[in-house]
């Protein structure tokens, strides 16, 4: 078995990359995303690539499964078990609004507030048990809900983080009685302060067990009976992966996993490049994700909030996401202003150039109106050709008139308003931050990023952009060489002078134990195994922790215990790195231990996606047909762009187009072959 297999599930497209490790060779797929069960789309793109799965060692899943269920609120009817008085907590939240400057807006948690059920039990915040769990009123509650319909449940007790023996013994009783797996405690998905964040991230985990993993089983038996026998392994939002059996226990872990694999993806071909700082934007069907990456390290927020109130406490790659992708409509709204998304025509019935039943304009409309995509190459396999008059009539309808415009200024309005907030975005992760975009490069990637690059290079002032080899399958790509990873947190609440070392050696010793267990178990070759150890450290009165790389040395599996020294030292280091300043006064509170360990799969050398032949430039064109841009056309010469060999330089205006997307060079900007296939487009002044 020599062949990996990577499948990411956008909003629009199901993209497929494999690789085969035993001749070094890769090959692509790009079909329709299959609603409302993904695993149909899945299943076909695989069997356009590979017709023998007995030959597949690993498939790798980037899933939106579970972001889309959290989305659309199609989870399953789940009920809660809580310590009596705190069955309010999950709709309470932080007594945040969905508008920071109104009074309008309503939030309904995932379950129902009927189907949140108290009972006695009290544990306090150090960790003391004040009142045993009555464990029959445990039971008695398992069973009104299971009479209820429910088919998931939490349990979510207080200071469950402090000592979780109240809720370890009720969670023992319900999964006595309970007739499925989908049981899901707080002290096991986040044994971490703060009542709220884990008793959402605990109820979203019980919301989504049924979708998931009833998604993953269907996904693991189609492919076994393909004779499939390898390794089945899902993205997680931190960007490492998890086998099947973490992901059906822990699919909160799922959410953004697509996004995040792209991220990762990115990173490796852009370091591999020569460019460890590069700003990531991810251009699919329905969304335009947007990511930061320096020095070769992504960024990885605690928390996110999928959607208003959805708050999900789990290490993930900070993405930021806004509604603009090629299939986002573009709308004028009642005061004359033009709009692009959120909404979106997705797959089905997808942009009105499709043919299949849209008749409101989105973002692709406008590029193929504009000739910036050619008809007669669709990508994703599912058309023969592209409606361009159908694109016309929708955008003179909805956008030319009501802004009294001609077809072309309004399809060169749509571009400008999209680009505009993709640059926004840009400039959120980067300037409001405190980095210099000039100091990056720009990736474009998905099926449509690499036709907005030049638009990028010009509204933030990014100095370059790498259009990595297969862009619309970047996501896919980053599955393959995604590290297995397992993250652990423990709430730990102790000033810096009171803690103990040891004991905090042997939480770190129970996180390493356990997580190379869970890679143990995986059956996945690694080339190393790391552990990462960081505290959330803060002065006594902050609020707000920073994080702390603790570096504490692992030695044939074991642990040394770190001293208050060292953490202090820690402390200062991050802190100052973070504010400038210190506080010589200030009394330092570790509040968390979290530890990740990684498994670190073996990558692939990027050249063996470099074109091998000797051509030339020229003989890579194809063409040539005129494209819009400005105010006027330009005669653009196309080229083939897998036949563009190590070095070929190409000046726009061109495009160069391949089975996965199609990249916009224009005027004025120049696209350079690199030695992984990368085109690294920069402005023509900077090549001379």
């Amino acid at each position: 078995m020599s062949r990996m297999i990577g499948v990411d599930v956008g909003g629009t497209f199901t993209d497929i990359f494999v690789l085969d490790e035993s001749t070094g060779t890769a090959e692509v797929a790009k079909v329709p995303t299959t609603r409302p069960d993904q695993s149909g789309g899945f299943l076909d793109g695989i069997g356009r690539r590979v017709d023998d799965l007995s030959t597949v060692a690993a498939v790798v899943h980037g899933t939106t499964a579970g972001t889309n269920a959290l989305l659309e609120r199609k989870g399953a009817r789940i009920g809660v078990i809580t310590t009596e008085g705190l069955k309010d907590v999950l709709e309470m939240r932080r007594r945040d609004r969905p508008r920071t400057w109104g009074l309008r807006g309503n939030f309904e948690p995932v379950v129902d507030r009927d189907l949140r059920l108290e009972v006695p039990e009290r544990t306090l915040a150090d960790g003391t048990i004040r009142t045993p769990v009555d464990l029959d009123a445990v039971r008695e509650a398992a069973t009104d809900l299971l009479e209820k319909g429910c088919v998931a449940v939490a349990i979510l007790f207080a200071n469950a983080y402090a000592n979780p023996q109240n809720e370890a013994r009720a969670v023992e009783a319900v999964r006595a009685l309970w007739p499925n797996p989908h049981v899901s405690c707080s002290s096991e998905i986040l044994p971490e302060i703060r009542e709220y964040e884990r008793f959402s991230t605990t109820a979203l985990n019980a919301y989504l067990q049924p979708e998931v993993s009833g998604y993953l089983d269907r996904l693991d038996n189609a492919l076994r009976k393909g004779n499939f026998a390898g390794e089945f392994m899902i993205v997680q939002s931190n960007g490492g992966v998890m086998d099947t059996a973490t992901a059906c226990r822990l699919p909160v872990r799922t959410a953004l996993s697509g996004p995040a694999a792209g991220v990762i993806a990115a990173g490796y071909i852009a370091e591999t490049a020569g460019f460890p700082d590069v700003i990531t934007g991810d251009m699919g069907g329905t969304s335009f994700d947007v990511s930061l990456i320096a020095g070769g390290s992504s960024v990885l927020s605690p928390q996110t909030s999928i959607d208003y109130g959805l708050v999900v406490r789990t290490p993930m790659i900070e993405i930021t996401t806004i509604g603009a992708g090629g299939g986002s409509i573009a709308w004028v709204d009642k005061g004359g202003l033009l709009n692009i998304g959120p909404e979106s025509a997705g797959s089905t019935p997808g942009p009105v150039a499709y043919g299949q039943g849209n008749t409101h304009p989105t973002v692709t409309d406008a590029n193929v109106v504009l000739g910036r995509i050619d008809p007669d190459r669709p990508i994703g396999g599912k058309l023969d050709r592209l409606d361009v008059d159908a694109a016309a009539k929708a955008i003179d309808e909805h956008v030319g008139k009501p802004l009294v415009l001609d077809t072309l200024e309004a399809a060169e309005a749509i571009l400008k308003v999209a680009n505009s907030r993709m640059a926004g975005a840009i400039r959120l992760v980067s300037i409001e931050r405190g980095f210099d975009p000039k100091r990056f490069a720009f990736m474009p990637f998905g099926g449509g990023g690499a036709l907005h690059a030049g638009a990028m290079l010009s509204e933030v002032g990014i100095g370059r952009a790498i259009v990595p080899r297969y862009p619309g399958v970047t996501s896919a790509l980053g599955c393959v060489i995604a590290d297995m990873r397992q993250d652990f947190v423990q709430t730990l609440n102790t000033l810096t002078s009171a803690v103990d070392p040891s004991a905090l050696a042997g939480i770190m010793q129970r996180h390493i134990d356990d997580g190379m267990a869970l890679l143990g178990a995986s059956g996945t070759r690694f080339e190393a195994r790391d552990t990462v150890f960081e505290l959330d450290m803060a002065y006594v009165g902050q609020t707000h922790t920073v994080a702390v790389p603790l570096p504490v040395s692992v030695r044939d599996g074991k642990v040394a215990a770190p001293t208050i020294d060292e953490i202090d030292s820690a402390f200062d280091a991050a802190y100052h790195a973070t504010y400038g300043r210190l506080l010589p006064k200030g009394v330092r509170r570790i509040m968390n231990l979290r530890t990740s360990v990684i498994g670190r799969r073996p990558k692939f050398d990027l050249t063996t996606l470099a074109p091998t032949g000797q051509g030339s430039a020229e003989a890579a064109c194809t063409g040539s047909r005129k494209v819009h841009f400005g105010d006027a056309w330009h005669e653009t010469r196309i080229y083939d762009r897998l036949a563009l060999p190590v070095g070929a330089r190409v000046d726009g205006p061109a495009i160069l187009v391949q089975p996965d997307t199609t990249v916009l060079i224009e005027p004025g900007l120049t696209g350079q072959v690199d030695a992984y296939g990368n085109t690294i487009i920069t402005r023509v002044e900077e090549r001379a």
